[in-house]
């Protein structure tokens, strides 16, 4: 769908409604289609939803294919109807991909679903709330929380990170203070060294080995340290593996793997689905029925002038105990048609209980298909995972073994070594000898010591490194809580603002309108306790309250039935308002349409449009003539459809 600037807007029809072939070109702002019955306004409309993207339009009687074409701005869309045995087939690239919110709250024909419920008493809540996929909101939901938790669970390791670095700086001064003491006791060995070697009387040959042996001992000490090092480090991890192998196999041992086939339960939701889409196209056309038949019975129908006797249908449609059937033509009794209206209604009831009760199912069945396949990841992992430790111990056992080989062996050879150092013959031999064995012990533990204290300062600048992360990671998890709280407060949201719009909108409509004993007319959102397949659930719904006021000026609640048909009228354009502008229907499409006012005396529709082209780029209605000679002579005015 594209922006459109407010330019005229040309419309070409052919094979819709009642048109053969027509042309018309609508200004911006308010349109009005003016005649007499059977000129075609309504095919008009019809036909002008249609290239919108509705599906609520009829191919011409002897037609089998037809078409429309609109030019809005500098974008042309088309919507083709093509007769396909009782159906019709809709092609073309209209304005709208999806009608539903047009089809609901702009295109207001006599059979629009948000005026009919009105009138019939319907769940309004449940025609506001349609459009809201509350489906894919209870799976984002459950997204975020997922998403929330772990940057919950993150930001805690910090925080314990954070607790344990002045542990890590107090030992890092520990070791360091030791460092600086061996270093203090290896500088004193070696002034003993000096003056040792300054007093001994020995060949430049064998001081030079007697100090090559002992580097060989020094240097095989150092490897020695180090394996013993890599060995308790093995064995540490071995310890944690064994650890977790456990953990894990109670872990599978305990798991009951689901009865149920996930897929199985996703045949059994797309079948569901299926019917609830069956349900809702049979709610809908209940309503289109039950709302014609209930004009007709109140004299508020279309005129039929074929088969009745006199000069008003009405008077002969409702003459007398006996009625005239508009469908069939004979002579009916009139609470034979009150009874089958009252079967319509109970049908369309069962219909919208049974349609509660799939989308309750749906939701349940939803909840354990995501259940189930969660349970089988989470052992499939732990399967995974405890295959992966086995082979894992596997590796570090064999390590271990190598290195305690390599231990061995490297202890003979520092036994050797020293053998072979004692055994060089030099003046002064055993106090060297036991000072350099003294040496070389500190350089391992100043070695070791500085290895110790880099390892520290590794872990102190990684840890501070993730914490500077922290902030950032709180700020991602405000967004998530502001985001879920959103979420979780949008169809409240929603239902709170139709319910406040509507009030709005219809106190200042009725100041407008100026109906005489009509003070107000509102909604009230409460909750009640409905049964969803098997168990109740609490559930906002919308109670329109009336209030009118007697003679005297003493003010009384009235109900819906008792509404005029003109209040009634106005009532439902207003509730289909208030889903417009909760809806924002005006960014989907710029067009409100307008049919079957003639119940609304002719000042009081100008009143209504005139408020109503405040909302809309562009308002088309049809209109009798003496209805239309009350509007203002600044809209425009077309005549014929041709």
């Amino acid at each position: 769908m594209a922006q459109i600037s407010k330019s005229a807007v040309r419309v070409d029809v052919r094979n819709i409604g009642g048109i053969d072939e027509a042309s018309v070109t609508l200004s911006d702002g308010v349109s009005i289609l003016t005649g007499r019955n059977a000129t075609n306004r309504t095919s008009f409309l019809q036909a002008l939803m249609a290239g919108l993207g509705s599906r609520q339009s009829s191919l011409k009687g002897d037609a089998e294919e037809g078409e429309v074409t609109l030019e809005l701005g500098d974008e042309t869309y088309t919507r083709t109807l093509q007769r396909r045995g009782d159906a019709v087939a809709f092609g073309g690239d209209p304005y709208l991909d999806d009608p539903e919110l047009a089809d609901l709250f702009a295109f207001l024909l006599e059979n629009n679903e948000a005026r009919r419920a009105v009138a019939r008493g319907d769940d309004l809540r449940e025609i506001i709330m349609r459009p809201i996929d509350t489906d894919a909101i209870d799976a984002e939901i459950r997204e975020c929380k997922r998403e929330r938790d772990e940057l919950q669970s993150e930001i805690e390791t910090l925080d314990s990170l954070e607790r344990d670095l002045p542990d890590l700086e107090a030992d890092r001064r520990e070791k360091v203070e030791e460092l600086e003491a061996a270093q203090e006791d290896l500088e004193s060995v070696r002034d003993e060294l000096d003056d040792l070697d300054a007093g001994v009387e020995e060949s430049r040959t064998r001081k030079q080995e007697m100090e090559e042996a002992f580097q060989r001992v020094r240097d095989a000490r150092s490897e020695l340290d180090d394996l013993e090092f890599d060995l308790e480090t093995e064995r540490s991890t071995l310890a944690e593996l064994k650890s977790e192998r456990e953990e894990l196999r109670e872990t599978v041992e305990e798991a009951e793997d689901p009865d149920e086939n996930p897929d199985r339960l996703a045949g059994r939701i797309d079948e569901l689905r299926r019917r609830k889409r069956s349900l809702d196209d049979d709610i809908n056309e209940l309503g289109s029925v039950i709302g014609f038949n209930e004009d007709m019975v109140d004299g508020s129908g279309i005129d039929i002038e074929e088969g009745t006797a006199g000069d008003d249908p009405t008077d002969a449609l409702t003459a007398g105990d006996q009625t005239v059937c508009w469908t069939c033509g004979s002579e009916v009794e009139s609470d034979q048609i009150e009874a089958t209206l009252d079967r319509l209604r109970e049908l369309r009831s069962d219909k919208l209980d049974e349609r509660n009760e799939i989308r309750a199912e749906i939701q349940e069945l939803t909840d354990r298909q995501s259940s189930i396949k969660q349970a089988r990841r989470e052992i499939e992992r732990a399967e995974e995972r405890l295959d992966a430790v086995g082979t894992e111990i596997e590796s570090t056992e064999s390590r271990i073994a190598e290195l305690e080989d390599r231990l061995e062996s490297k202890r003979s050879e520092i036994e050797e070594l020293e053998d072979e150092a004692e055994s060089i013959d030099v003046d002064g031999y055993d106090e060297a000898l036991e000072l350099h064995r003294e040496a070389n012990g500190i350089e391992l533990r100043i070695e070791r010591l500085e290895d110790e204290i880099d390892e520290i300062d590794d872990e102190i600048d990684e840890r501070e490194d993730a914490i500077e992360r922290r902030e950032d990671l709180k700020a991602e998890r405000e967004e998530l809580a502001d985001r879920l709280t959103e979420l979780r407060t949008r169809v409240d949201r929603i239902e709170e603002d139709a319910v406040e719009e509507f009030n709005e909108q219809m106190e200042t409509v009725l100041d407008i309108l100026e109906y005489e004993n009509l003070d107000r007319i509102w909604i009230e959102r409460r909750e009640t306790e409905v049964r969803e397949g098997r168990r109740k659930v609490t559930r906002p719904r919308f109670d329109m309250h009336i209030v009118r006021s007697s003679p005297d000026g003493t003010a009384y609640e009235d109900t819906v039935d008792h509404l005029s048909e003109s209040e009634r009228e106005v009532t439902g354009l207003v509730f289909a308002l208030a889903g417009y502008l909760v809806h924002d229907v005006h960014e989907t499409v710029p067009f409100i349409l307008l049919d079957s006012l003639e119940a609304i005396d002719s000042d009081r529709i100008a009143r209504v449009v005139d408020h109503l082209r405040t909302h809309a780029d562009y308002l088309v209605a049809a209109l009798l003539p003496e209805d239309a000679a009350a509007l203002s002579e600044e809209y425009a005015y077309v005549e014929n459809i041709d």
